[in-house]
C-alpha cells in the first residue's frame, strides 16, 4: 500500500479497478483547513489523463511494474518496434511512445515499461546527444549574449539552443525539460 502523501513523478498505483502512474503533484498546506496532495495522473492503458486531489492519508495499493531495457528497432508507419537482449520485438502504437520519440532514433536504448506482461511507455535516457539539421546561422558577435535561437534536431523536435550552435553540430539535451544543455565533440 502506498498513500497519497508519498506521491511522486513516476509512482503507479491502482484506483478503480485501474492503474495509474504520477504525472504531476503538489503537496498544498493552506492556511486554514487541512492539506492535500493535487495530482495529475495517468491512466497507463488509455492514456486519460485525470486530475485529483487527495487526502494525504489516503492508502491505495501500488501497481508492480516490470521495466526492461529494449533498443527502439523500426516503425512500420503505424507501429514501433523495440526489441529486448533475446531478439524479441515488442510493438508499440503512437500514444504510447509520443514522449519518448522526440529524443530517440533507431538502435537507441530506452526503458520499456510492463504492467502484467503489457509494455505501456517508453522512457529514454535523460540526457541524450543528437545533431541539430536545421537552425539559423550564428552572427558575429552574438555569441556572447544569452539570447538563444531555434533549432531543429534530428529526430525532428524544435528547441531553443544559443547562438553559437550551428547546423551539422552534436548537442546533449535534458529530455526532462527539453532544454540545450552543452556542445558534444563528434
Amino acid at each position: 500500500m502506498i498513500s497519497a502523501g508519498d506521491f511522486r513523478k513516476g509512482v503507479t498505483f491502482e484506483y478503480e479497478g485501474k492503474i495509474y502512474t504520477i504525472v504531476d503533484f503538489q503537496h498544498v498546506k493552506p492556511g486554514k483547513g487541512a492539506e492535500f496532495v493535487r495530482t495529475k495522473m495517468k491512466e497507463v492503458v488509455d492514456g486519460i489523463v485525470l486530475e485529483k486531489t487527495w487526502n494525504p492519508t489516503e492508502k491505495l495499493q501500488e501497481a508492480h511494474i516490470e521495466t526492461r531495457n529494449m533498443t527502439y528497432s523500426y516503425n512500420d508507419g503505424e507501429l514501433y518496434y523495440f526489441m529486448d537482449q533475446d531478439f524479441n520485438l515488442v510493438p508499440l502504437n503512437y500514444d504510447q511512445v509520443e514522449e519518448a520519440l522526440k529524443w530517440i532514433k533507431e538502435n537507441d536504448n530506452v526503458i520499456v515499461k510492463f504492467y502484467k506482461g503489457s509494455a505501456f511507455s517508453v522512457d529514454c535516457e535523460n540526457f541524450v546527444t543528437l545533431r541539430v539539421i536545421e537552425s539559423d546561422p550564428s552572427v558575429k558577435g552574438n555569441t556572447a549574449t544569452n539570447a538563444t535561437k531555434d533549432a531543429v534536431l534530428e529526430t525532428g523536435v524544435k528547441i531553443q539552443v544559443p547562438m553559437f550552435v550551428n547546423e551539422g553540430e552534436l548537442i546533449r539535451v535534458d529530455t526532462r525539460t527539453g532544454e540545450y544543455m552543452e556542445r558534444v565533440k563528434g
